[in-house]
């Protein structure tokens, strides 16, 4: 399971430390790409699996499946954890999500999200400033 927030430095090479309790979940490899929220997406290749399914799986036929499919897909990267826990961010999704020095690794479940530190702060204090609103919106939804 993933979850926390865990705060990184990009290195001059564009690599980030994974932490270590995610390690393991990642120890085949994962998967980079663009993410909602203007950060980037981790998953591992199982989860990757699953997601790919389902984008599969929309119609063709509605611009927004397909707008959705091309922002996951064509900015897609097979990474690999080196020996020291590190992983490198390719430069289009360090652009993407304008990663430069400090970042932020988010914890979600069945992936991860890596943000830069002060676009993670502001999102994070506007997430809780309306906390009562969205736990109303999601009520709605059974949860």
């Amino acid at each position: 399971m993933l979850i926390g927030e865990f705060k990184h430095s990009l290195d001059q090479k564009g690599r980030i430390s994974i932490p270590a309790k995610f390690r393991q979940k990642f120890a085949e490899g994962l998967i980079l790409t663009r993410g909602i929220d203007q950060c980037v997406f981790g998953f591992s290749k199982t989860e990757w699996e699953k997601v790919v399914n389902k984008i599969t799986n929309l119609p063709l036929s509605q611009s927004n499946a397909r707008a959705f499919a091309r922002l996951m897909l064509s900015g897609a990267f097979e990474a690999e954890i080196d020996n020291q826990g590190r992983v490198l961010i390719p430069e289009i999704l360090r652009k993407y999500a304008n990663l430069e020095k400090k970042v932020v690794i988010v914890g979600m479940y069945n992936r991860i999200e890596i943000w830069d530190e002060n676009k993670w702060e502001e999102y994070k204090k506007q997430s809780e400033e309306s906390s009562e609103e969205i736990a109303e919106r999601l009520s709605d939804l059974g949860i």
